[in-house]
């Protein structure tokens, strides 16, 4: 099979030739049809990530076809996100955490992902994917959607939420929250007039620079930039008893604020991974609403201009590899 490897944190990827993997009892073999690209996959190829395995495969929002596997007939279009092993035994685990399994293992970044024509996945950590979302448009809903999920479960019921970072995660949340009939207001970096035209397109009440405060007072914010910076910001945006998410894995850091922008019990808090529950219940979601997923598809063997692109800020939308 054809795939790129990262060989070295902060390397180009390389697209060389492997040895077709074969599955494990538990596993499935994956022709890849489509794999999302995501700035978690830029944190692991920049380092920010400690300890990837290496070489390396990145990906992790892959749609495939089963080529062989026990738990799905073969030819069903299965997807497979960041979350990639659990151990089934810690408190976590045992308590329905398993979003932080001690022992967990991440797809792209301890396992091998789907920057490659073909991916071996644990079958309990494969999902299958609403028919409604051609390949391309089904990758960003295994990481981009899911997280973006998650995040907006932790603000509890707000009606006015704030998005900071309008790209793949909050281009797709923020329709999940208004067809729940919320209120959505885009932040975006100053001047990104293409993002903030993006979430105006998709029906939020206001878009603008994350610099600047929103014309009503938010219940909840949810952070998709990686820009601790923003912290404080999204604080002073929420009134009284508002929920700030963190919904990234790595985030620059937060700078020192005054204690009155937390006050009055706002919540500050993170998410991390997911649970195969997320993920049952997002793609329920996702096979109902009809999402209009904004994605760009690739050629594999792009892979580096388009992680390029993402560390510049120039991918609106969602971007995606398609072998």
């Amino acid at each position: 099979m054809r795939a790129m490897f990262l060989s070295e944190p902060r390397r180009p990827l390389e697209l060389r030739e492997a040895a077709d993997p074969r599955p494990k009892a538990g596993q499935l073999l994956l022709r890849v049809l489509a794999c999302g690209v995501c700035r978690t996959d830029l944190h692991v190829a920049d380092g920010e990530l400690p300890d990837p395995k290496l070489p390396l495969i990145l990906g992790h929002e892959i749609v495939g076809i089963v080529e062989e596997g026990a738990r799905f007939p073969k030819g069903t279009r299965v997807g497979v996100p960041w979350l990639g092993w659990t151990c089934g035994e810690c408190a976590w685990c045992r308590s329905g955490r398993e979003n932080l399994c001690e022992r967990a293992r991440f797809t792209g970044y301890q396992i091998d992902g789907g920057y490659a024509e073909l991916a071996v996945a644990d079958e309990r950590y494969c999902f299958p994917v609403p028919e409604r979302y051609p390949d391309a448009q089904a990758a960003p809903l295994l990481c981009a959607g899911l997280i973006g999920y998650r995040s907006l479960r932790m603000t509890g019921d707000p009606r006015r939420l704030g998005l900071y970072g309008f790209g793949a995660a909050a281009h797709l949340v923020a329709q999940v929250a208004r067809a729940e009939g919320r209120e959505v207001y885009a932040f975006t970096s100053p001047g990104d007039r293409d993002a903030q035209k993006l979430a105006l397109e998709l029906g939020v009440t206001w878009a603008g620079s994350s610099i600047e405060q929103p014309p009503e007072t938010l219940d909840a914010a949810i952070l998709f930039a990686p820009v601790g910076a923003l912290v404080p910001l999204a604080l002073r945006a929420v009134g009284k008893a508002g929920v700030v998410v963190c919904g990234g894995i790595h985030m620059s850091d937060i700078p020192s604020f005054p204690y009155r922008l937390l006050w009055e019990e706002r919540c500050l808090r993170s998410v991390a991974n997911l649970t195969r529950r997320d993920a049952e219940e997002f793609l329920a979601l996702a096979a109902r609403v009809p999402l209009d997923v904004r994605v760009t598809p690739h050629p594999l063997e792009r892979a580096n201009d388009v992680l390029g692109s993402l560390r510049r800020g120039k991918v609106v939308g969602a971007v995606a590899l398609v072998p």
